[in-house]
């Protein structure tokens, strides 16, 4: 089911609004999460109570012929999990436009993933949901996905963020512990058959 989903913000000197369109179709954490400006790692981390590594798998460029500048921007497009406990708890597919020789420095030699290098420039991006979908994967899971921008000066970024199952949002510790069971189970260790 995809569905154009807007998100709508605004705050003032004592009052902040964060209206995602048709909020009953997501729960309160998935609301949360959709909102997330380049801070998901750190979201999902509080949410897991434990670290959330970002593992890339990978990150090509254009050629660096000279230093990243509006007239001379060097693109990125990249993909990386975000693993809890060695489970995948998010897959982003990203392409990253670098417009000054500081965002492209963090990102192509520090290697900052996205979300640390705003941090590191102490920049709050401008956001933008795109999109917000809901599909069955392969292992009949409800995915929640969502595409969305996120720009500030010297680097814009397209994302596609995918979460495996929304079911990871009910109850999170069970389910990384239903992830660990399935990375060790083998068809050898399974006696559930019943033959003896």
């Amino acid at each position: 089911m995809s569905t154009s989903t807007s998100l709508k913000e605004s705050w003032g000197t004592t009052r902040t609004v964060v209206r995602i369109e048709h909020p009953e179709r997501y729960s309160g954490l998935e609301r949360i999460m959709l909102a997330a400006q380049g801070d998901l790692q750190r979201l999902l981390s509080a949410f897991f109570a434990d670290i959330v590594d970002v593992e890339v798998l990978y990150a090509t460029n254009t050629p660096r012929t000279a230093p990243a500048s509006p007239s001379s921007p060097i693109i990125q497009t990249r993909k990386v999990q975000l693993k809890c406990r060695s489970a995948i708890v998010c897959t982003a597919t990203s392409t990253v436009t670098l417009t000054s020789p500081e965002c492209e420095r963090l990102i192509l030699d520090a290697k900052f993933a996205i979300g640390q290098t705003f941090r590191q420039m102490k920049q709050v991006p401008e956001f933008t949901l795109k999109n917000v979908e809901v599909e069955e994967s392969a292992e009949g899971e409800e995915e929640l996905r969502r595409t969305y921008t996120l720009m500030s000066p010297g680097i814009e970024c397209e994302i596609l963020e995918v979460f495996p199952s929304r079911e990871m949002f009910v109850d999170g510790e069970e389910w990384l512990k239903k992830q660990a069971r399935l990375r060790h189970w083998s068809p050898e260790s399974d006696t559930s058959s019943g033959s003896e």
